[in-house]
Formats: structure tokens, C-alpha cells, sequence
């Protein structure tokens, strides 16, 4: 789980650019987005996606993996997780 906007807030890096989620991925990495603490941070979930896109430059493709990797990742009940894989294809197969 990488933290982009929380990573940089810390000072572990001192921009948004310079966390290495990219070099992650590109190394096999099965990597998810998190939030940390978003009363603390003061940025949600959606905040670390929009810093992958507008940031780090991944696309909705790679962005869908990344939530693909938090899913697959998770505890959650099989079922739950196959509805939630779906989701995230339906959105990526949605071009508006």
C-alpha cells in the first residue's frame, strides 16, 4: 500500500512526483493506493488516485489495476470481492 499524498505530508518524500509508486508497479509490484489518515492527512482515498493520474501520470487502465490490487488484497467475503473486480471493469468499459 502506497500513500502518496500522506507519504509527501510526512516529508518521507518531498513531492508528489517523487514517490515512486511507477517504479513500483514497473518492478512487479502488486501495489494498492491507501489514505492513511484522512482526518490527520486531510485527503481521502480519491485524493491519492487523482495524484497517480495527475501526478505520476497513470492511466485509467493503471489506475483500475491498482484498485484491482487493493481488492484482491482484501479480507473480504469472495462473493464481495468478485462484485467489486466487476465494478472496477465496468468503469474502466465506460468511456464517459
Amino acid at each position: 500500500e502506497v500513500c502518496p499524498v500522506s507519504n509527501v505530508r510526512m516529508g518521507v518524500y518531498d513531492r508528489l512526483s517523487d514517490v515512486p509508486l511507477r517504479a513500483l508497479r514497473d518492478a512487479g509490484v502488486a501495489v494498492a493506493l491507501g489514505a492513511d489518515d484522512p482526518l490527520l492527512f486531510g485527503q481521502r482515498l480519491l485524493a491519492q488516485y487523482e495524484a497517480a493520474r495527475d501526478v505520476l501520470g497513470f492511466t485509467d487502465a493503471e489506475l483500475a489495476d491498482l484498485a484491482r490490487c487493493s481488492v484482491r488484497a482484501s479480507r473480504a467475503p469472495d462473493d464481495l470481492r468478485a462484485g467489486l473486480l466487476a465494478g472496477i471493469d465496468a468503469w474502466l468499459a465506460d468511456p464517459g
